[in-house]
């Protein structure tokens, strides 16, 4: 069975078959949520998760940290002068956040919110495009520095300063099924929402599940850029890129990935970039700061943790396209 899922920059396949064995039945979840699709496959006994509580997860997290929903924590938080208390998703997906924010000394910054909704990329409808000073206006009220959590209460400095937690929502989402799942048990499954995968377990042969990295066909890949099949038995990989969210003006590409320090889209040679880590809010949160970083710094970065390993897909300086790995990514390559 192939299962394929589209991400922004390229599909992820997910292989894997069972043999028809009395004990063990192969369970497949679809569904809608958070703007995209998912899927889930386990195998168990029986049927013991269902869509029912699958969606019931997802509905409950979106009620926490989705800008979409008017009723959300999120937007309530946004919507306030100095802060709001907050519920356990919130709260996690804040933890991961402030962590990733400092590893990155601030390319990953959950207080883009102003940046994002500006720049035509937000829950907002927005059709002018920001101006020198305005960005300057908004970037006082940028930086996570700014926040602060007691207890269960997030505050703000500024009435001004808003979160967007769309870079990491779904890698949390993601955790949350993958461990629901291990509490009833189950040791063999792929969690996918909208490109964004958790895998545990191997084939009934032993072998590790195999995840295909490949090019979406368009003209902006080049066609000789062969795809990669990596090969784990847990973990998680997620993607960012700037290929399908943005728009042109002025002869630039405006995409929805904005640079914290600047206030301004980034404009550098990456295409995409695919993290691997234990889990899917790890790899969430640090393959959007990568992208703002550049190939060498993001190499760089990764090369100097255990903890997450990338793959990168840029545009050299004569136009064509090339990728690249960090070290632990290629040594995940199946030959």
């Amino acid at each position: 069975m192939r299962l394929i899922f589209l991400t922004a920059l390229y599909c992820c396949s997910f292989f894997a078959g069972y043999d028809n064995k009395a004990d063990i039945r192969k369970t497949e979840i679809d569904g809608y949520a958070q703007g995209t699709t998912y899927h889930i496959t386990y195998y168990a006994n029986d049927s013991i998760v269902t869509k029912f509580q699958i969606d019931s997860i997802l509905k409950k997290i979106d009620s926490s940290l989705s800008l979409y929903k008017p009723y959300s924590l999120i937007n309530q938080f946004n919507n306030s002068d100095s802060g709001i208390s907050i519920d356990s998703h919130l709260m996690n997906v804040l933890a991961a956040s402030f962590a990733t924010y400092n590893a990155t000394h601030g390319l990953f910054d959950i207080t883009v919110e102003p940046l994002v909704q500006a720049w035509g990329f937000g829950a907002m409808k927005n059709t002018e495009m920001p101006d020198s000073s305005s960005i300057q206006q908004i970037l006082t009220c940028v930086g996570t520095n700014k926040l602060s959590l007691n207890k269960t209460f997030l505050s703000k400095q500024k009435p001004c300063v808003k979160i967007d937690m769309n870079g990491i929502a779904q890698g949390y989402s993601v955790d949350v099924i993958a461990n629901f799942l291990e509490q009833y048990g189950i040791e063999n499954y792929v969690v996918e929402l909208g490109g964004e995968l958790r895998i545990k377990g191997r084939k009934p042969n032993n072998e590790k599940m195999k995840i295909g990295i490949e090019s979406p066909g368009d003209d902006e890949m080049d066609a000789e850029l062969r795809q990669q099949v990596i090969e784990l038995d847990s973990g998680a990989i997620t993607t960012s890129g700037n290929y399908r969210k943005y728009y042109e003006s002025g002869g630039k590409k405006i995409s929805h990935l904005i640079d914290p320090r600047t206030g301004y889209s980034i404009q550098n040679e990456m295409i995409s970039v695919s993290v691997y880590a234990q889990d899917a809010i790890t790899a969430d949160a640090f393959d959007n700061a990568l992208m703002v970083m550049g190939c060498d710094s993001a190499l760089h970065f990764v090369e100097q943790r255990k903890n997450i390993a990338a793959y990168i897909i840029y545009r050299k300086p004569d136009g064509t396209v090339a990728d690249t790995a960090s070290s632990a990514f290629y040594s995940l390559i199946h030959r």
